[in-house]
């Protein structure tokens, strides 16, 4: 078949965007002939890695509106008006291109989310939407406690996706997929409010082969003392200071918790542990890098990941394909990715009852190495099954058949 992806993030070795544009395009092209939009600001990453691999049936089309070719990722403002425009070039190219070649298949691919539109849906050929997420939010309850920036962020982000969601644009993208995929249960129900007709969960994010069975390799240390950690930004919507306040309620002799990842709330949550009086057994590792990190998972008993709106990630997969369990909150990606065989998903109704639930699920794993053990095991097996990137590719190569048989 001949596939036409669009993947304005698309970056080998990465993770986050980046890192699923890569990976989607890499299976898709284990199948098919593959034609793909990026940007050209990935160009000397991806030509030096197809320069590596030889792909005779994989093509690569850069492009950035105006010729902006600048790194907008950390201006969010900016990317989000770039990305529009570029999603409006990549209309025309894909117009060009499909007179040419006669793609069999379209697919959005990056960015993730689902309130901005893709123009290749107004092209007449199959279309695929997604996976797209970000139709997840913070409960209101959870508000209170966070700072004058947190709440500003989240109303802002609240009325992005509103707006995004008024765009005919949007809708007109949701109309004409003949199948959209959403990453969690809150985004499928907005891309059905939107008119999407043929919804499919399914994740975004997936692990490597080599990724997998080299996490499987970490060791499980000695059950003394019992190391909980998480890896992550440190983010107001990350929620870590649910965590260490359950940490703190658990009141666990002689554990600790490990916080590896920098953010804007670093100091807050400083702050917080010496208020609790618990600085000595919450440790702040910052951002370090990859090896380093699996290091410190190999040293640790259990992942803790109470985000408040993820629509994937790879801190829970990573943490299960080690043989960890996962305790994270019953929100978005994570509680699509973790099962009660694999962790512990809190339910997340308010502050109160979710800092005591978090405390009663690490005092559980805490006290039943047998029941760690199990969890962990499970979570390996989990990922095998569901979120390699070769499980992933062949259910899209599966779809891809599906989709073009139900346009012919």
């Amino acid at each position: 078949m001949k596939l036409l992806l669009s993947a304005y993030a698309c970056e080998p070795n990465r993770g986050s965007e980046e890192g699923v544009g890569w990976n989607v395009v890499m299976q898709a092209a284990k199948h098919h002939e593959v034609w793909v939009l990026t940007r050209s600001f990935y160009r000397s990453a991806v030509e030096a890695e197809l320069n590596r691999q030889q792909l005779s049936n994989l093509h690569f089309i850069y492009f950035d509106p105006f010729n902006w070719t600048a790194d907008w990722r950390d201006t969010q403002g900016a990317v989000q008006f770039h990305y529009y425009l570029w999603q409006i070039q990549a209309y025309f190219i894909g117009r060009s291109l499909q007179k040419e070649i006669k793609f069999d298949v379209i697919r959005h691919v990056t960015y993730v989310k689902y309130w901005s539109p893709s123009f290749l849906s107004l092209l007449s050929v199959p279309f695929i939407w997604g996976p797209v997420g970000g139709g997840e939010s913070a409960p209101k309850p959870f508000w209170k406690d966070f700072s004058l920036y947190g709440q500003t962020y989240e109303t802002l982000r609240t009325w992005a996706q509103r707006i995004g969601e008024l765009d005919p644009f949007t809708r007109m993208t949701a109309r004409r997929s003949l199948l959209a995929q959403a990453t969690t249960d809150d985004t499928a129900k907005r891309l059905a409010y939107l008119g999407a007709q043929n919804i499919h969960l399914c994740s975004e994010s997936g692990l490597s082969k080599d990724e997998i069975e080299r996490l499987a390799q970490q060791p499980l240390p000695p059950s003394a003392p019992i190391r909980f950690i998480s890896m992550g930004r440190l983010l107001h919507w990350k929620a870590y200071h649910l965590s260490i306040m359950a940490f703190h309620t658990a009141n666990i002799p002689d554990a600790e918790y490990w916080l590896l990842g920098n953010g804007s709330e670093r100091k807050r949550l400083e702050a917080l542990c010496e208020k609790l009086n618990i600085s000595s057994q919450v440790k702040f590792f910052g951002r370090l890098p990859r090896e380093e990190t699996l290091a410190r998972l190999a040293q640790c008993h259990v992942l803790v990941h109470p985000s408040l709106h993820d629509s994937g990630g790879w801190t829970c997969l990573e943490g299960m394909a080690a043989g960890r369990p996962v305790i994270c909150l019953n929100l978005g990606g994570p509680a699509m990715q973790v099962t009660h065989e694999t962790g512990i998903k809190v339910p997340a109704h308010n502050p109160e009852q979710t800092i005591q639930d978090l405390a009663n699920a690490m005092n559980r794993l805490a006290q039943d190495a047998e029941l760690r053990l199990r969890l962990g095991q499970a979570g390996q097996q989990r990922v095998k099954d569901e979120f390699s990137w070769d499980a992933i590719g062949q259910a899209f190569d599966e779809t891809y058949k599906q989709i073009a048989k139900l346009a012919s």
